[in-house]
């Protein structure tokens, strides 16, 4: 999927709620579907691996920003299942002052569950746009497996005089497992993921990780 295609799919033209956006853009749980089989092969590197790229592409977007998404109310809900792989999403706008507060959740076919939180504190007008920091916490759990993540994720709007305005991310994740591992995530401004566990650099594209069920 190119990258105007996943923000067409995250904004479709007949327009779309911040939830609906939020739920839209975590239909990337096909990252998520292979964690049973690698942790039952004793993988928890790999494991963990798929986890953080599933946290990091669930809470970005990259490509085009056809318009801005309507707001909720706090209290809102908005759920629907990932058409790849039927699990369930949900996302939940806890509050919108003095900041807003959004929790979600993913439920896979297996039983397994993703759920976060992020905060949006404000915005940051700069050279490269306008910034939208927001720390951000994960959490999953697939049978005796859990890791959890933390760190902050800014989304950004690059306007251009020429071209249609932008959306993008930068930031980073620190994540740790309950088999011992531990790990790094970098995300840039292009799309570019550097990935380290266990303080080894984890070699991935910016859309796949390599699956190795030993």
């Amino acid at each position: 999927m190119t990258q105007v295609d996943s923000t067409q799919y995250e904004l479709p033209p007949g327009g779309i709620t911040l939830l609906g956006y939020i739920v839209r853009r975590m239909h990337k749980t096909e990252w998520l579907v292979h964690i049973p089989d690698l942790i039952a092969a004793d993988n928890s590197e790999e494991a963990l691996a798929c986890v953080a790229m599933y946290a990091v592409r669930s809470a970005t977007s990259f490509g085009p920003a056809f318009y801005q998404p309507r707001f909720n109310s706090p209290g809102d809900e908005v759920s629907e299942p990932d058409p790849e792989t039927g699990a369930l999403v949900r996302a939940t706008l806890e509050s919108s002052s003095p900041t807003y507060k959004i929790s979600y959740s993913a439920r896979m076919a297996d039983g397994s569950l993703f759920t976060g939180s992020e905060e949006i504190t404000g915005t940051i007008i700069g050279l490269r746009g306008l910034g939208m920091p927001a720390p951000s916490k994960f959490h999953f759990q697939s049978g005796s497996y859990s890791a959890d993540l933390t760190g902050i994720l800014t989304s950004e709007l690059a306007f251009s005089l020429i071209n249609r305005t932008r959306i993008r991310t930068h930031g980073f994740l620190n994540f740790t497992d309950n088999a011992g591992n531990t790990g790094t995530l970098n995300i840039d401004r292009n799309n570019k993921v550097r990935l380290g566990i266990n303080e080894k650099p984890w070699p991935v594209d910016p859309f796949h990780v390599q699956i190795n069920v030993l």
